[in-house]
């Protein structure tokens, strides 16, 4: 329930962004303290959905099918995600991320790998019930909220394990599957890769096209993320129902990065009613840090080949250690992040644009003051200073990928 603090504060705040031609009092803001502590107090009141978060992935790497599950229900050293450290940040409802590499478009087994981290997260949820739960809806992740459980839909990033079958879509839906991404970082049977030079389809192929159709009628959102640019026009043009960008940015803070969306795509996903979900990577945020950090590893490189060495080497350590001591690794910041929230409301609107971290997905490039998921209240705090309502930041927090999850489940016709 909420507080006596927080209807005071929420009342004050309501108040000092009311202007009459009556009053004749100066209004008072809320001091720096008062919106922070208003900010937490959204971020525990209102529903919280992360479009992309990595934990299955991440706990591949300490965990096998038959064995226990790591603890996410305690604080954990390691990755960016447990129960703890979503209930210090008000997470409710993050989308798990079923990702697939690229490698086993060649290798084969991505629709049983797919299968294994399905599994992971069911597994989580049967471990510790009194925390998390399965959600396939908006109203079930609703009802967990009031339960007081942490919703974990799930997402599947990288269109592989669909391989050339168009049941697997079917397959994906009822094994818990609301969105799937595409395809990755390389061009698969689908579709053309941001990351990719080779453009088989330029675009979508044809069995990208029946993708597309299948997952309209079967109620799962498409992503955009990670496609090429030629690839995003073809599914706008062909899908009937509302997209989503699950991670990705805005390319303007980023140029030449195909992988974010320029200012063109992000106009055009709003006029269809979609979302893009913005990514917290520095790499996504601030072309101006990506353009700093390779110049001093470049220098690094230089200085440790006209003494012969690589990396790799031991005798490199010491030098290594002391170049990056004077040397810091740059980060982009929570005040970019909301540039980027900005920068979507100025072009589509408030209702197109959301949260789609990469925690646990996007290394050690996180921004200042979102390094985990117990910092969105440092987001919601930079929006409020920039004049965001609650009602504003209730879309982006959660209602608008709402609108779109709910709109595509409702337009489909198997």
């Amino acid at each position: 329930m909420k507080n006596t603090l927080f209807f005071f504060l929420l009342a004050s705040f309501s108040f000092s962004c009311i202007q009459t031609d009556t009053s004749t009092e100066e209004e008072t803001p809320l001091t720096e303290a008062e919106m922070k502590v208003l900010a937490s107090e959204i971020a525990k009141e209102v529903i919280i959905t992360d479009g992309h978060i990595d934990v299955p992935y991440r706990l591949r790497h300490f965990y096998n099918e038959g064995e226990p599950m790591p603890d996410v229900s305690k604080r954990t050293e390691d990755g960016e995600f447990d129960f703890v450290r979503a209930r210090e940040g008000g997470l409710d409802a993050p989308f798990m991320s079923i990702y697939i590499p690229a490698r086993y478009q060649k290798t084969g087994g991505a629709k049983e790998l797919a299968d294994s981290l399905i599994n992971s997260v069911i597994d989580i949820t049967k471990s510790f019930p009194d925390k998390f739960a399965l959600a396939n809806t908006p109203s079930e992740v609703e009802k967990n909220f009031e339960e007081g459980k942490i919703s974990l839909p799930m997402g599947m990033e990288n269109g592989a394990p669909i391989g050339d079958n168009l049941d697997n879509v079917n397959y994906f839906h009822e094994r818990g599957i609301r969105y799937v991404t595409l395809t990755h970082s390389k061009d698969n049977l689908i579709c053309d890769s941001s990351y990719d030079t080779t453009r088989t389809w330029n675009g979508l192929s044809d069995f990208g096209k029946q993708v597309v159709q299948r997952m309209n009628e079967v109620g799962v959102m498409i992503d955009v993320s990670h496609i090429s640019d030629s690839t995003f026009y073809q599914v706008m043009e062909l899908s009937t129902a509302p997209v989503v960008a699950s991670h990705s940015s805005c390319r303007k803070f980023t140029p030449g990065f195909e992988r974010n969306m320029s200012d063109e795509m992000i106009k055009l996903l709003g006029e269809k009613e979609g979302v893009i979900q913005i990514n917290f990577g520095s790499s996504f945020l601030d072309g101006e840090v990506v353009t700093l950090n390779k110049a001093t590893n470049s220098t690094l490189d230089s200085l440790l080949a006209s003494k012969k060495l690589t990396r790799a080497d031991a005798a490199a350590t010491t030098i290594i250690e002391a170049y990056t001591q004077e040397h810091p690794k740059q980060y982009s910041t929570v005040e970019k992040v909301a540039d980027h929230i900005d920068h979507v409301v100025g072009l589509a609107g408030v209702d197109h644009v959301g949260i789609g971290s990469d925690y646990d997905g996007v290394g050690d490039s996180l921004p200042t003051g979102l390094k985990d998921v117990s910092n969105y209240p440092n987001l919601i705090y930079e929006l409020l200073k920039r004049g965001y309502s609650r009602e504003d930041i209730e879309k982006i927090c959660y209602k608008n990928v709402w609108r779109v999850w709910n709109e595509v489940a409702n337009t489909a016709s198997l």
